[in-house]
């Protein structure tokens, strides 16, 4: 695969997101809410790795919209974690700062290839 930075922000941020995981089972016990933010937050990543191998310009954005409503769902994910104690305000405001790049990373990627094959 070529260089392709948004898939590469993307894995990063998956890294970050398995490292949570396991801190919050291991430190906090909390394993219900953290689970939920794994497969969301991992989940990013495996669709812009989909979309890159996609078979039309309809599917590529399809795939990225995925990607875009898991980056939602692990924004709200750790807003939760955050506002129950489970996380600090500077680990939820680093995690979803990243989190709010990468939405507005794939928003972009979206409209500009809706607007190139309208």
């Amino acid at each position: 695969m070529k260089e392709n930075p948004t898939y590469d922000k993307a894995l990063h941020y998956a890294i970050r997101i398995v490292n949570l995981y396991k801190y919050l089972v291991e430190e906090k016990s909390e394993y219900v809410m953290s689970k939920q933010l794994l497969r969301s937050g991992t989940s990013i990543g495996a669709n812009i790795s989909e979309a890159i191998s996609a078979e039309s310009a309809p599917d590529f954005v399809h795939k990225l919209a995925i990607a875009q409503k898991e980056a939602n769902e692990t924004k709200y994910w750790l807003t939760l974690l955050e506002k129950t104690g489970y996380l600090s305000l500077s680990q939820y405001q680093s995690m979803h700062t990243d989190c709010l790049e990468m939405i507005k990373i794939l928003v972009s990627i979206i409209l500009t290839t809706k607007q190139k094959t309208s």
